[in-house]
Formats: structure tokens, sequence, C-alpha cells
């Protein structure tokens, strides 16, 4: 299987046609922007990191390795949700949307070096389904 085509980009900055499928990967919905403006095509909720993980991590750098672990814990715990973005993924290129500041220590970057190094296997296709 070829490697994953997975952009990030901010929830302000202005979709383009080199997005591909726009995915919101928050859980809450990005302050002061429209749905029409962040222009997704999905927005997946339950791949997010929890509350108490959001609220523990706090964006702050110093908690980023402990938060890529925790999360990586939390969506293996979740692999529903991760099928769902890798069934999203097999039409092409997908851009994680996420409203945070910073561009570097957000659950998208995250969640792209999850998916990426993890094996694509999904439930069903263990299941033989």
């Amino acid at each position: 299987m070829n490697r994953p085509d997975i952009h990030l980009k901010r929830a302000y900055e202005p979709a383009s046609g080199d997005d591909g499928m726009r995915l919101l990967v928050d859980r809450v919905w990005p302050r002061g922007v429209s749905r029409q403006k962040i222009a997704v095509q999905g927005w997946l909720k339950e791949i997010a990191p929890s509350t108490a993980l959001r609220t523990w991590f706090g964006h702050d750098p110093a908690r980023w390795d402990e938060f890529r672990r925790r999360y990586a814990h939390e969506l293996d715990a979740n692999p529903d949700a991760v099928d769902e973005l890798r069934g999203w993924l097999k039409r092409g290129r997908v851009t994680l949307v996420y409203g945070a500041r910073d561009t570097e220590h957000n659950q998208a970057v995250a969640l792209r070096e999850y998916v990426l190094q993890a094996p694509s296997v999904s439930r069903g296709e263990i299941a033989g389904l």
C-alpha cells in the first residue's frame, strides 16, 4: 500500500484545491470560523484527543512527548475512529484541519505521525470481513 498522503492546515487558513478531503480533527469547533469558511468534508470528533488529555496538555511544548504517547494510547483504544480516517485516506489526499495556534505541537501532527507509523490493517481486514 502507498504511504498515505496527509497534509495539515490550521482552520483559519483558507482552503485550496490542493487540500483534497478536508477533515476537522478537533473535538470542539474552532472559535470564530464558519462552516462555510472552514470548508471541511467531515468532522472526526471521535478521533480527537479526549477532553481530559487536551486539558492536561494545554499546548505546552514541554508536555509534547508525553502527550503523543498518551494520545497514541487513546487511538489504540479507538480503532473505529482510526479506521474511519483510513477509509478517507484510501480515497486520496487528506488535509487534517485543526484549530491550535502551534503548528508543531498539536493533535493533527500527532495523529499524522500515528497513522504513518501504525500498521494500516483495519479491524475488518483482521476479521476477514
